[in-house]
């Protein structure tokens, strides 16, 4: 079986066979042979190949690292974790912002807390201009689990859809820039997610708190680790199922 995860990474980021295998010194069939036969590159050929396409190693070989290794890189990709989300610098979400190049990824109901900072709007229409991909996802706040989750939080079944309208007035500026998506979500979220390319801050859900008082792990993806990756992969999910909001 090909590997199709290494073939789309390679064709997502223009990168021939041919380069890989002068990035990496091997002949080109066995670059060749690593897509279309799914053959495991060795460990230095696969660090190289991942950087060059901004992927882990666990995304595009899942089975080539030993579960105890990649258990012990993944727990290196955690950076700190603030005992709140509110407890998370200000300073930070803005060097995070503002040194992202290819990927901005947000996975909320609300994020109501992004719309204080004046200059997002800005950023993200030069950030796509200039190439990177923005992905924002919001509850759809129609949605039964919004309705659910409001009332989980004891501050009335309306109030988290009334916010959520107000968050996506404001991001709706940026909806029709290219490079840029706006989408909205009725699962159940676990967690809320900010990428912003090899850094992730994640919020998990606590039942009976606000998103605010939550944890917030700040994570950085390193090649061989599933931490990070395991994030990505359902931002990706939910992404697949969410729909253009109603404006």
């Amino acid at each position: 079986m090909p590997n199709e995860r290494l073939r789309d990474a390679l064709l997502r980021n223009g990168i021939t066979p041919e380069q890989v295998a002068e990035a990496t010194k091997v002949d080109p069939k066995t670059v060749e042979r690593w897509i279309t036969r799914a053959r495991t590159p060795y460990p230095k050929h696969r660090h190289a190949v991942a950087a060059m396409v901004r992927e882990s190693e666990t995304y595009l070989w899942p089975d080539a690292i030993e579960p105890e290794r990649s258990a012990e890189v993944s727990g290196s990709e955690i950076i700190k974790v603030y005992p709140h989300r509110h407890a998370v610098p200000r300073d930070l979400w803005t060097q995070l912002l503002d040194r992202a190049e290819s990927e901005v990824e947000i996975l909320v109901y609300v994020g109501m807390f992004l719309t204080e900072d004046r200059t997002i709007l800005r950023k993200l229409t030069d950030k796509a201009n200039n190439g990177a991909r923005i992905r924002l996802l919001f509850g759809d706040p129609a949605s039964a689990a919004i309705t659910r989750r409001s009332s989980e939080e004891n501050i009335g079944k309306s109030t988290i859809s009334a916010k959520i309208r107000q968050t996506l007035a404001f991001f709706k500026p940026v909806s029709t820039v290219d490079g840029i998506d706006v989408r909205c979500h009725g699962t159940t979220l676990y967690n809320s997610i900010y990428r912003y390319d090899d850094d992730m801050i994640v919020n998990p859900h606590v039942h009976g708190f606000q998103a605010p008082h939550a944890p917030a792990p700040h994570l950085r993806r390193l090649s061989a680790g599933d931490l990070f990756e395991t994030y990505s992969e359902s931002f990706e999910a939910v992404w697949n199922a969410a729909k253009p909001p109603k404006w």
